[in-house]
């Protein structure tokens, strides 16, 4: 199977995380983290709003759920796969995890730190630079943030 077809049907496994976060009014995010063989070992989604923690991003989630699986911090044979880009905080946690490989769905031209305001993964100087496949299943990944931003019922202080 070809890299971007591989990619596309694990952003599927992370739309379903992104999913579940709205049992919560969460903003609508996921993540997993497959190893070297493809296996999912981590899984995550907002849950800042359930447990009322400004550190529980989808990325945060399912890098914590890796580490403990496979024992170790470091994540080097990984890749994770997030529905929106990775923010600043998540960019730091992908570093320090040693993540290797990230894909995700959707653009952040507010708060993206992998490419769109800032690209902290890719900083040369930094100790660790990470390979990284964008705009995986684009069109879904933005449709449920925009479905999530536009009713009104939803809390707007976010």
């Amino acid at each position: 199977m070809r890299a971007r077809d591989q990619h596309a049907e694990w952003m599927l496994l992370a739309l379903t995380e992104a999913h579940a976060a709205l049992v919560f009014d969460d903003v609508p995010v996921g993540a997993i983290v497959v190893d070297a063989a493809g296996a999912v070992i981590g899984w995550g989604r907002n849950e800042r709003e359930r447990h009322q923690d400004p550190t529980l991003h989808a990325e945060v989630v399912a890098i914590r759920q890796a580490a403990v699986h496979t024992g170790d911090w470091h994540l080097t044979d990984c890749t994770l796969i997030v529905t929106l880009e990775p923010c600043v905080m998540c960019a730091g946690a992908i570093l320090a995890a040693r993540v290797p490989t990230v894909v995700f769905g959707a653009w952040d031209a507010k708060a993206g730190a992998v490419g769109s305001v800032y690209d902290v993964l890719r900083d040369r100087r930094l100790n660790h630079r990470v390979e990284v496949f964008a705009g995986v299943n684009a069109v879904e990944c933005g449709a449920i943030l925009r479905e999530f931003f536009d009713n009104p019922a939803r809390r707007t202080a976010r």
